[in-house]
């Protein structure tokens, strides 16, 4: 099953987060990425909440929490309030039955590519007992490939942290790949690649992706697009190999127009489906 949804409500969506989901169900998709983004700002009994509508309408749910998290500080203080922060979403995802908790890993900083992971499995090391020490075990941490070439997040890094721990899978983000690697995925080549390094690594899994539209320097990510300005990477051959190979898979649409584009994705995961 390949299910679609959006990075946080519909454009234009006025109303609450916890009534979101009926709207979600009624534009076909069935996925939807709590956007913890700038801050997790949630009353438990609208977490809970969350949980019983997005189940009822069969909406399944991610988190995406805040950019501000950095693991591999060479300040002692912010590894300390972003593991803080992690421990704050996971408490939240148990709640709303959120199955991953996606999040950018870290910066390289003056620690170099090696030292800087060394620092964040480090921190995942903690958060992990932190969690188990209060009894918290339902919970997936999903750090994400991401797209700027100053950043932790190259699709081997986060290989390797999904690697370390049984608690810990990878988001992959096409667009962030594409970015980092100057504009690297071009056809359905490019996917099997990427999605064969995963599988070799850890094993058959639920993919949970993000996609969007993405324009880039010489550094990497410099901005989202929608589907329709033309911006790479393609996405129906990324469809076409995730039928083909048999994948159950998420995928999160992180453009611009989050909702229309999701629609657009779910309309060429159906029709290739009805190729088979």
């Amino acid at each position: 099953m390949i299910r679609v949804g959006p990075a946080g409500n519909p454009v234009g969506y006025r109303g609450s987060t916890v009534n979101v989901f009926s709207k979600i169900r009624a534009m076909g998709l069935d996925a939807y990425e709590y956007q913890a983004t700038y801050g997790l700002r949630l009353k438990r009994e609208n977490a809970i909440r969350i949980g019983e509508n997005s189940r009822k309408n069969d909406i399944l749910v991610s988190m995406h929490g805040p950019y501000y998290i950095n693991l591999s500080s060479a300040k002692k203080e912010t590894v300390e309030k972003s593991i803080e922060r992690l421990f704050d979403c996971a408490v939240a995802a148990e709640l709303m039955g959120a199955y991953r908790i996606v999040f950018h890993p870290g910066f390289y900083g003056d620690h170099g590519k090696a030292g800087a992971l060394e620092l964040c499995i480090k921190a995942l090391d903690e958060l992990i007992e932190r969690l188990h020490g209060t009894g918290i075990r339902e919970f997936i941490l999903a750090p994400e490939t991401t797209g700027k070439r100053s950043q932790v997040g190259s699709l081997d890094e986060i290989i390797q942290l999904s690697e370390e721990f049984d608690e810990v899978m990878p988001t992959i983000d096409f667009a962030h790949i594409h970015a980092r690697g100057g504009g690297c995925i071009r056809d359905a080549s490019s996917y099997r690649e990427i999605l064969e390094r995963i599988e070799s690594r850890i094993g058959p899994h639920h993919l949970h992706c993000h996609f969007t539209g993405i324009e880039y320097t010489d550094a990497g990510e410099r901005k989202h697009h929608s589907l329709s300005e033309g911006y790479g990477p393609p996405i129906e051959p990324l469809i076409e190999v995730l039928v083909d190979g048999g994948w159950d898979a998420t995928i999160i649409s992180e453009t611009p127009m989050k909702d229309a584009d999701a629609v657009k994705i779910k309309a060429i995961v159906n029709e290739y489906l009805q190729r088979e």
